[in-house]
């Protein structure tokens, strides 16, 4: 809001987001997606106090359900917790561990430079504990980190993803079938990572913070838990932005992530 020269309040804001019928609904979930009593290895939690101040440093892994017409579908997501970027996406008919390792596939493609410091985080399901994808991240140096039990908060930031595509694009569609689900959800991954703008990116988008060496923000991000707290960092530059804003550049600012509901881009809209 600040960027765009708007001065106006949360609740104010909101107010304006209902009116213009903008607000998405929280939707309850009807179908799990974790099963983590088994007897392979879990591992343990890593990243409580890890701080953050590039790209590639910590990856989160969380797996939805999308539904579709023909049956129920499940979408694997692997984003950098850093940049918001989603980098590995796999929509698949099954909650199997191949599906888990064809996410995986992708992120690290896209990714060829990654170091050995790299964590990768993620619950206790029995996908990301299996043989297959644990010797994937093995092989690349990779450390793995997984929440306590019973403890889905700590992988709040693959979350707060989930709830964002899911939100914001895939309960506006009427799904047929896998395929057209594939090619939705390209397209949405598409818009979320090249023209979303994010609060906590200082309003850049998640490609700009992560290819393209933007700073996030003016602070560096320490994660404990679920909570976020923050610590000074140094100056940054922002992108220019026009004084006066109208009222549809006024939804580019996108919500907090502590907000219980959000708004999209009526532009953005993926089409049924």
């Amino acid at each position: 809001m600040e960027k765009h020269g708007i001065k106006m309040g949360r609740d104010k804001f909101f107010d304006l987001l209902r009116e213009e019928g903008m607000l998405v609904k929280p939707r309850k979930r009807h179908f799990f997606t974790t099963q983590s009593h088994h007897w392979l290895h879990k591992y343990e939690y890593l990243i409580d106090g890890m701080k953050l101040t590039a790209p590639n440093q910590l990856w989160v892994s969380d797996i939805t359900y999308v539904e579709s017409q023909e049956k129920v579908l499940y979408l694997y997501l692997i984003t950098d917790a850093f940049s918001k970027m989603i980098i590995g996406w796999y929509i698949s008919t099954d909650l199997k561990a191949d599906s888990a390792v064809m996410a995986l596939i992708m992120a690290l493609k896209n990714n060829p430079n990654i170091s050995e410091q790299l964590i990768h985080h993620s619950d206790r399901g029995v996908q990301y504990c299996s043989s297959k994808y644990v010797e994937i991240l093995k092989s690349h140096s990779i450390r793995i980190s997984m929440t306590h039990s019973g403890s889905p908060h700590e992988n709040g930031i693959a979350e707060r993803v989930n709830g964002i595509i899911k939100d914001e694009w895939l309960y506006d569609l009427e799904l047929k079938d896998r395929e057209q689900a594939e090619r939705k959800i390209k397209e949405i991954i598409k818009i979320y990572n090249t023209l979303r703008p994010h609060q906590s990116l200082n309003y850049n988008k998640p490609i700009e913070v992560h290819q393209k060496g933007f700073l996030r923000n003016n602070f560096e991000s320490v994660i404990i838990g679920k909570q976020y707290q923050y610590k000074k960092a140094g100056p940054i530059t922002t992108q220019p932005s026009p004084i006066n804003a109208s009222k549809s550049q006024l939804f580019l600012a996108g919500c907090s992530p502590a907000e219980p509901a959000s708004a999209s881009l009526r532009q953005d809209k993926i089409e049924k």
